[in-house]
């Protein structure tokens, strides 16, 4: 199998000037087609469709490792290797993308679920059910792999889904997308449940933000200005997976050699993950005990320090006033001396970006506080950021970490991509 063999001729690439609005309703009226049929499907179909896409994409691994090396050489010239790392596709990594689909088809139908039922005083018997949002439109960078688990979550919550990666994925996007739809065409389901907008043209992005018509929602995933974009353009409803400035606070009742452990793997498992990392906070009662031991398990991670963690540990380099807000996504992590729980939760509470932040800390009462009072979508004790995954928490996967309040919150799986309805039963009521 080549290359060619499971990537779609690209009809709809390269619009005309002017043609971005017609290609999305194009792309928005099959995908509404698509999703409500989706929507009164029999969740035993859903599931062939992703069993089916999962043995897909594992026979296609020679050609998915073929697209993928051809964005990863298209770029490699002026890209940093973190970015690299998020693009790139290895046998482990299409295995874990079908992997997730399979674990995704285990997990309960989401469709229908019954959420709540109460009788009134009238005799109406009122039922709240779980139904799917629609027709999702998912903007996202880099990192092929979202299109597998987007897609696998929408078709396991009946939603359709118009997938618009970024320029630099577009082969691999093409490929893993045609696995998609040879499993919707396997179980019987409409092939443009799934669709990928294959065209640089920026201005589809524009149009799929202003497609109330079509998009029921737009979720992006990628950095601080594809988030402002969205923010500042969308018209219609939005689910915000912000930057990930994620702190690991170590307490002055910290165990120095867990915290160590734990922080070397949130910040560098992967250093490419929403997920990592990227601030480390001490307290100054464990500091002088905590930094020498950080350095040392840590050699190849720049790490820059306050002047304080300077004067205590000479081999840091020296922070400056950004590094608390900078999403590094790369082997570098900023250290900030505190004076005690309450400094070290005014500190994370002024520079998280709402995504993940820990403490590390023997003290139950003290984590506690701690998670308490850290307004983050996730907040972990003694764990690694880096659990923060859809996967991690048994959601099969995730099609983002959503950072604001409304709907959903943190990972957002196949429950957090259903709405609801009300079913009203009557028996010849009339209202007075």
């Amino acid at each position: 199998m080549t290359v060619m063999d499971v990537i779609p001729a690209r009809a709809a690439s390269d619009p005309a000037p002017g043609a971005a609005a017609e290609l999305v309703r194009r792309l928005g009226d099959n995908a509404r087609r698509a999703a409500r049929r989706l929507a009164v499907s029999d969740g035993a179909a859903r599931n062939q469709a992703l069993r089916a896409a999962a043995v897909a994409l594992r026979d296609a691994v020679p050609a998915l490792l073929e697209a993928n090396a051809a964005d990863v050489t298209s770029v490699a010239d002026s890209k940093p290797e973190s970015f690299l790392d998020r693009l790139r596709l290895d046998e482990a990594r299409i295995e874990a993308m079908a992997q997730a689909l399979d674990d995704i088809a285990e997990l309960p139908d989401p469709v229908g679920r019954e959420l709540a039922r109460f009788t009134r005083p009238n005799g109406l018997e009122i039922t709240r059910v779980a139904v799917p949002i629609g027709v999702i439109a998912m903007i996202y960078e880099s990192r092929p792999n979202v299109g597998a688990d987007a897609s696998g979550l929408c078709i396991k919550s009946g939603n359709a889904i118009i997938l618009r990666g970024g320029s630099e994925s577009r082969r691999s996007t093409a490929a893993i997308v045609a696995c998609m739809q040879t499993g919707l065409r396997a179980a019987g389901l409409p092939e443009t449940a799934v669709h990928t907008v294959d065209t640089p043209d920026r201005q589809v992005v524009g149009e799929l933000l202003r497609a109330v018509d079509h998009v029921d929602l737009a979720i992006p995933r990628g950095g601080r200005n594809l988030v402002e974009l969205v923010q500042r353009e969308a018209r219609v409803p939005t689910l915000l997976h912000l930057d990930g400035n994620c702190h690991s606070y170590v307490h002055a009742d910290a165990d120095v050699a867990e915290a160590v452990a734990i922080i070397r793997n949130a910040k560098l498992r992967r250093t490419g993950v929403c997920g990592a990392t990227e601030s480390i906070v001490v307290d100054r009662v464990i500091a002088s005990a905590l930094l020498p031991a950080l350095v040392d398990a840590m050699p190849d991670c720049e790490l820059r320090g306050d002047a304080e963690a300077v004067a205590i540990e000479p081999r840091l380099a020296a922070a400056g006033a950004d590094d608390w807000d900078t999403e590094y996504l790369d082997a570098i992590a900023s250290i900030k001396i505190v004076d005690g729980l309450e400094a070290g939760i005014a500190f994370v509470a002024e520079h998280s970006s709402g995504h993940t932040d820990a403490i590390l800390t023997r003290d139950t009462a003290a984590a506690r506080r701690f998670m308490l009072a850290i307004d983050s979508a996730v907040v972990m004790h003694n764990a690694s950021t880096q659990f923060s995954d859809g996967g991690e928490f048994g959601m099969g996967a995730e099609i983002g970490i959503a950072t604001g309040k409304m709907h959903a919150r943190g990972p957002v799986g196949v429950e957090q991509l259903t709405s609801y309805k009300y079913l009203v039963q009557g028996s010849g009521q009339i209202r007075p």
